[in-house]
């Protein structure tokens, strides 16, 4: 049984750390000020400003200040500052025991997947995929919408995701319900074969990713679909593939290949859900409860916070 964290109330403190890459500080500072406009008080993770070529300083100084975070009473939250690459380096170091003691609202999406499923399937607490603070809130050009997906921490609400948010397009009929899970398709992948493998059985899996080929893609999903975690899936959403294209005059499309996995899985799939490196970026829980319909085109997510 998933452990939901406690819903967010104006005046509490959240963290902010950096557990892939460095982040971008302006736009880091932009982001800090919504947070002051939604009445949340931000502590910065104390290696949240160092840099080791493309990580955001050591493993032992991300691991620290996530570990700190979760331990802190005074946190509430904690949000990504980005992503980029790094997470999957701590995840063997994380202390879950700490994290199931101490649940509360974990945030964020991309190389964060990695976190995502390995707190999922270690310490049994719902996640966030959402928008992150220095790579989304804080840009000059961040949509209403990306920024109103923080309401959902303040107060448990269903997150129902119809066409009013994005077109939809049906891949295969049908009816599903089971946990969410998902996120990054290339995080997904590199799961496999360690502790924190990901789970899809009975399951609505998401899947999503930025700057990657078809042929990538292709590969990746060939992968999953070997693997057994498309057929073990109750149903799959395809999300935002951002900047997936190729660079050879001799390829098959994304939808090409994409479709020919869904396909091969058998199982109700909807697409075209703006989640993950695309504006808006609609955050949503994981680890809880979804139903997906084909006939209504939509998907309702249970609240992920009490």
């Amino acid at each position: 049984m998933v452990r939901k964290p406690k819903r967010l109330e104006k005046g509490d403190t959240v963290g902010i750390i950096a557990p892939a890459s460095p982040p971008n500080h302006e736009n880091l500072q932009r982001a800090l000020q919504f947070f002051d406009e939604l009445g949340l008080q931000a502590k910065l993770g104390k290696h949240l400003d160092n840099t080791k070529g493309y990580l955001a300083g050591s493993d032992e100084g991300r691991l620290s200040d996530l570990h700190e975070m979760f331990a802190d009473k005074n946190v509430s939250a904690i949000f990504s500052a980005c992503g980029g690459y790094g997470t999957a380096r701590i995840a063997s170091g994380i202390d879950y025991d700490l994290i199931r003691g101490n649940p509360k609202i974990f945030w964020g999406y991309s190389d964060i997947t990695f976190l995502h499923t390995a707190i999922g399937k270690r310490a049994a607490m719902a996640t966030f995929h959402g928008p992150m603070l220095a790579s989304d809130i804080g840009k000059e050009d961040v949509l209403p919408l990306t920024k109103q997906m923080f309401s959902q921490l303040f107060q448990p609400q269903d997150i129902v995701y119809t066409e009013d948010l994005s077109p939809l397009e049906t891949m295969i009929e049908g009816e599903a319900e089971g946990a969410l899970t998902g996120g990054n398709l290339s995080l997904l992948v590199s799961t496999l074969g360690t502790p924190f493998e990901l789970d899809t059985r009975d399951k609505l899996l998401l899947i999503e990713d930025v700057n990657e080929e078809p042929r990538a893609v292709d590969r990746m999903l060939n992968q999953l679909y070997m693997s057994g975690k498309l057929s073990d899936a109750a149903g799959i959403l395809v999300a935002d593939f951002k900047n997936c294209v190729p660079e050879r005059e001799q390829t098959l499309t994304l939808d090409e290949v994409i479709e020919h996995y869904v396909k091969l899985a058998k199982k109700p799939a909807l697409k075209g859900f703006n989640i993950g490196h695309c504006s808006p970026n609609i955050g949503i829980p994981l680890g809880v409860k979804a139903t997906l319909s084909t006939s209504a085109k939509q998907v309702i997510i249970e609240s992920g916070v009490e």
